[in-house]
């Protein structure tokens, strides 16, 4: 259950409850605002080789290869806004006609590297004005064969890494207290690398674009350690953030990454076949997760075609995509319309969906999408949060959320209003599609390490509130096949395993549900009851064999047998190969199946704090029950802007 102050705990509970019910409207996905961009600038520069940076006071570096010329050239627009000129260009002489450029930047040091036109001496221009001015260039380093690609950043104190290709190989440059030091290759291999970008958050985080041993080609995320996630010096493993087979006639190059709040990656998918297209796809990483925990949206595609892809620089306001010929921004804070007044009826359902009417007698919601309304669209995020008046004012809980799946204008007897519905996270789950097939072999990972993984692909974090031993020990071989759900594949793993998960907003908790578990709340003591429905039936499945490699085990319920006989359910999964896994199994999916044989309802006046699976204790003399235990497994909640106002909850109940 959620915690609730002392005066919403009282207030829940009085005889003369004064209802609160807070609804907003946020323009965000699974607690991240959606980044809508606006063009700013479309020119007519060829695209080829390029990089951004946004330094301490906020002006926007480009730079940019000409693909004729072979000449470099940089723009710094100061105070860079809609109607700045992204057109002027200052020239920097000539440079490889195959290598990469970066740039990289923090506070007012700027660092720009780029490749002779030998194909082989990497220089750098630095800057100490927010890239104002740019000293003369300096050879960092020589290399012995034609250098590919380049990435680069800034740390706090001005050591900076620079990162660059030769061949398939990946070399690290440090500067410490302002000394280059020697090129150190990576630990890796790969057959060929198509692109290369870092960041230094903790480590020095890169994205690499490039085709395995199998021809395969690969987006990978890869750590330099410098003592956060990585001891100094080391280098992590590749992993995989996409993937396209060596047959299917697309690549993948010129990835960008940054960190405006997430971390947040482009890179160009490149398709040869008919109907050719090279388009960017970006993606983000979750809110909590560590970048070696390579947990990464799905790719999503974005409305540009270029092969050399989208440069990322970024303030604390904005996000700016950089192309030699394009200028974008969007905004980093989510539009938010506070509807609170505006609500008729709600009703909230979890596990489920949304269905709630606003008051449009005034034509306030005609124009959604704008204006005080710019947050009410397709996908927004609705955040419901019950609550009451309280002896210190208005007090609500958040934990509700709900994704706008439609919308309705009802005019009829002279009254007009919007009907607004929405589905709960996991429809997200449901939403997301496997572009391909995933497959984890025996060993490998954990159901909670695969659960993480696919949550990640629809966007959504998934946290622990408590966890079995056999959610976080047993790792099975698992697949998921081209156009599974996240959804089926969530509830294939959860079928192995006695825990449940919940979403509090956009995050997903598994708990592991237990008979002893504590008491949450009590209802028909201090708490009143409505009105209470509760049912015993016979459990659908009361005997569960389970048929491992090479083990078998037989879990009858005999209470269940001997009333109604057996009704058998049988599990087949060679990933189990001990007794003692067969026996968890078991047990698991019979629990699981008695949980149900103590249904019912009760209705309450709205418990602001009530979730999914509390443990709530029940009176109700009427029908027998003093302090009689059940599990909360959905909730409803009813609001109604009426005299007097409906504001109660249905509970479901199921068996401890």
């Amino acid at each position: 259950m959620r915690s609730l102050s002392a005066t919403l705990l009282a207030a829940q509970k009085k005889s003369s409850r004064l209802p609160y019910l807070k609804v907003e409207v946020l323009d965000r996905v699974a607690g991240l605002a959606r980044l809508w961009w606006s063009r700013l600038y479309t020119g007519s520069e060829a695209d080829y080789h390029h990089a951004a940076t946004m330094p301490g006071d906020g002006s926007l570096l480009r730079a940019r290869v000409d693909p004729a010329t072979y000449q470099l050239f940089l723009q710094r627009v100061t105070n860079p806004e809609p109607q700045s000129n992204f057109a002027s260009w200052s020239g920097m002489g000539q440079v490889s006609d195959v290598s990469g450029v970066a740039l990289g930047s923090e506070g007012a040091t700027v660092l720009l590297f780029s490749v002779d036109s030998d194909q082989q001496t990497i220089a750098v221009r630095e800057s100490t004005d927010y890239g104002a001015t740019f000293a003369s260039p300096v050879t960092v380093v020589a290399a012995p064969s034609p250098v590919g690609w380049l990435a680069a950043d800034v740390k706090a104190n001005g050591d900076a890494a620079l990162f660059y290709s030769l061949s398939a190989t990946i070399y690290v440059l440090l500067r410490t207290s302002g000394a280059w030091g020697s090129p150190i290759p990576w630990s890796n291999s790969a057959s060929a690398i198509t692109g290369l970008t870092c960041i230094h958050r903790g480590d020095w985080n890169l994205l690499v674009c490039g085709q395995d041993s199998h021809g395969d080609f690969q987006v990978w995320s890869c750590l330099y350690g410098d003592g956060y996630s990585l001891d100094p010096g080391l280098w992590s493993s590749l992993a995989e953030v996409s993937t396209a087979s060596s047959g299917s006639n697309v690549e993948f190059r010129c990835p960008f990454l940054g960190f405006p709040g997430v971390f947040r990656a482009f890179f160009v998918e490149k398709y040869s076949g008919t109907v050719s297209y090279q388009r960017p796809l970006w993606t983000h990483s979750l809110s909590t997760a560590e970048f070696i925990e390579n947990l990464w949206r799905e790719p999503v595609p974005f409305d540009f075609s270029g092969s050399y892809g989208l440069a990322l620089a970024y303030s604390a306001s904005y996000v700016w995509l950089s192309s030699p010929s394009g200028v974008w921004r969007a905004s980093l804070a989510p539009a938010i319309a506070d509807i609170t007044q505006d609500v008729i009826r709600l009703a909230a359902q979890v596990p489920g969906g949304l269905e709630m009417e606003l008051r449009n007698d005034d034509g306030r919601f005609n124009a959604l999408g704008s204006g005080a309304y710019a947050a009410i669209k397709l996908g927004s995020e609705v955040a419901v949060s019950p609550g009451y008046r309280t002896e210190i004012g208005v007090e609500s809980s958040p934990g509700l959320s709900f994704w706008i799946r439609s919308w309705e204008h009802r005019s009829q007897g002279g009254k007009a209003i919007l009907l607004v519905r929405g589905e709960d996270a996991w429809s997200l789950l449901r939403e997301w599609k496997a572009r391909r097939q995933f497959a984890w072999e025996a060993g490998v990972q954990s159901v909670f390490q695969i659960l993480r993984f696919l949550f990640s692909r629809a966007g959504l974090e998934l946290s622990s509130l408590s966890v079995s031993q056999t959610i976080t020990d047993h790792s099975p071989a698992f697949t998921v096949h081209p156009s599974d759900s996240s959804l089926g594949a969530v509830e294939r793993l959860l079928a192995m395993v006695p825990d449940v998960i919940l979403f509090h907003n956009s995050r997903g908790y598994v708990k592991n549900p237990q008979g002893g578990d504590a008491v949450d709340y009590a209802y028909g003591t201090d708490h009143p009851l409505i009105e209470g429905r509760y049912g015993t039936s016979a459990a659908v499945i009361n005997r569960v064999q389970v048929f491992g490699q090479g083990v078998f085990y037989d879990a009858p319920d005999w209470g269940e047998v001997s009333a109604m006989g057996p009704r058998l359910f049988q599990v087949h999964d060679l990933n189990l190969s001990t007794s003692a896994q067969t026996q968890d199994r078991g047990q698991t999916q019979l629990q699981k199946a008695l949980r149900d044989t103590m249904g019912g309802e009760v209705t309450v006046p709205a418990n602001c704090g009530q979730e999914l699976y509390d443990v709530v204790e029940i009176t109700d003399p009427r029908a027998g029950l003093s302090a009689a235990r059940r599990r909360i497994e959905g909730i409803r909640l009813d609001y109604a802007a009426t005299k007097p106002t409906v504001y109660r909850q249905r509970l479901f109940l199921a068996r401890v």
